[in-house]
């Protein structure tokens, strides 16, 4: 299968994680939505214990001393100002203002230099000059057009580009509460193998490497449910209720993700 059949049964299975009209009315926010504040603590613990896994390696053993980063959906940064001693400067792009907000912050407290470029990548990639390096970690899902969002990449990067995302879906772990609450089964694909194929497909030099996600996904029974109420657009005063069946159907505690790295070094 081509790059472009490829990328079009991407796009065509994220399509399908949609949240039905009629439930989606219920919603007391954005079910896709991230919390700053959440991330802000992510990355915050990021630099209090660097992550020493295979995408901080990736990244790290092909940036110059020193070297420019591309981070695309940064967040608060927790996968680019780990690098902060070896940085001259960073690229942060991502579509929230207030995630940007949270990075700037760390980064001048930290004596980083960094461009914050707020949009979607690649359509504000014009705006971003090329760099050594460039990294985009757990946005891959939220991709329709994968393809032109790694060839965008790829053009940006002289040296390497680092993928990373969870083995599955973000998502697939609220399933059971899906067909119990809605009476709805949640896809199944894209996996990481899907995006895995669709690099090779592009003609670039795939590297993969997987292991247990370092973060358990939450410290509670109690923080499952108020998340999973968002996420399945119920009420935040059924959080009793979900925490209740999220138990009797063997939910907690929860098995950790497997994460995925991806990576390529990029042909001149």
């Amino acid at each position: 299968m081509d790059a472009e059949e490829l990328a079009a049964r991407w796009r065509d299975r994220l399509e399908s994680w949609a949240i039905p009209d009629e439930i989606l009315a219920g919603a007391t926010g954005d079910p896709f939505g991230h919390s700053p504040a959440r991330f802000a603590v992510r990355t915050d613990r990021a630099l209090a214990d660097p992550d020493d896994g295979p995408t901080m390696a990736r990244l790290a053993e092909a940036l110059p001393e020193p070297g420019t980063v591309l981070d695309v959906g940064s967040g608060a940064g927790a996968s680019s100002l780990p690098l902060r001693e070896r940085i001259t400067e960073l690229y942060a792009v991502d579509t929230s203002a207030a995630m940007l907000a949270e990075l700037a912050v760390r980064a001048d407290k930290l004596g980083v230099k960094v461009t914050t470029v707020e949009g979607r990548w690649p359509d504000v990639s014009v705006r971003v000059p090329k760099v050594d390096v460039a990294i985009s970690a757990h946005v891959a899902y939220n991709v329709p057009d994968l393809a032109g969002f790694l060839r965008a990449l790829n053009a940006h990067a002289g040296r390497r580009v680092v993928l990373e995302l969870s083995h599955r879906h973000p998502m697939s772990w609220m399933a059971p509460l899906w067909k119990h609450f809605h009476d709805i089964d949640r896809p199944v694909r894209p996996i990481a193998e899907d995006a895995v194929s669709l690099v090779a497909a592009l003609g670039f030099g795939v590297h993969v490497e997987e292991r247990e996600a370092p973060l358990e996904r939450f410290s509670s029974l109690e923080q499952l449910a108020q998340s999973a109420c968002h996420r399945i657009c119920l009420p935040p005063s059924r959080a009793e209720e979900v925490g209740a069946t999220a138990l009797e159907l063997g939910m907690w505690p929860l098995p950790r993700e497997r994460w995925v790295t991806i990576w390529w070094d990029v042909r001149e």
